[in-house]
């Protein structure tokens, strides 16, 4: 079988961070990708990623990031990606920013992993577990951020035995097109298919060979 054949009823798509705060105009963090979101068309991509996998009949799993007030006042040792997110205050647990993008949101029967507070999702919530008892061996990474949760998430994902997927287009990076060319450079190493939407969903409806 080769980097690029899914097994059918194998397959699941991960999204991670599509909440307000991110994907919304008014998002605190919006601004940040902006341009970036525009240049590599990340939204639209990552719309036509869920639709499609959702025709497919695929299970959708959404990763979802939020702080309380106790997490931004208590902790201990603070990283320089907390550091941004706690002076910010984004993704404050029960706030607007928090919520899933309308356009970026589970239906009923879609699976949403508690949320994270580092950027790894596999080592921090219940993803490992609701992979396994959804049958899913062929995971494909998404949203944002590329150079963080997304890159962290696949780099566990791919070590603990899934069949990882990561996409050029379906994501961004923080800093801009260099950071964006250095991460793409990346993801084949810590990946077993690194593919546009298009490429993953034509991919997926292939039989496996």
């Amino acid at each position: 079988m080769s980097a690029h054949s899914y097994e059918p009823g194998r397959v699941g798509l991960l999204l991670i961070d599509t909440m307000n705060d991110v994907f919304s105009e008014d998002g605190k963090a919006y601004p940040t990708y902006k341009e970036e979101f525009e240049r590599i068309g990340t939204f639209e991509n990552l719309k036509r990623l869920l639709a499609g996998a959702r025709e497919q009949g695929f299970p959708v799993f959404f990763a979802p990031m939020s702080y309380t007030e106790a997490d931004y006042t208590s902790w201990k040792h603070i990283s320089g990606v907390h550091h941004e997110m706690f002076d910010n205050r984004l993704f404050v647990e029960g706030s607007w920013g928090a919520e899933f993008h309308p356009e970026l949101s589970p239906q009923d029967g879609e699976i949403v992993i508690t949320p994270h507070k580092n950027i790894d999702v596999l080592a921090n919530t219940d993803l490992e577990v609701q992979l396994r008892q959804h049958n899913t061996e062929y995971i494909a990474v998404a949203g944002m951020v590329g150079t963080m949760c997304v890159e962290s998430t696949a780099r566990s994902c791919m070590e603990h035995g899934f069949h990882v997927t990561t996409f050029t287009d379906a994501t961004a990076a923080v800093g801009g097109r260099d950071a964006y060319d250095a991460m793409i450079l990346r993801y084949p190493f810590i990946s077993h298919a690194t593919l546009t939407v298009d490429e993953f969903l034509t991919a997926t409806r292939a039989p496996a060979t």
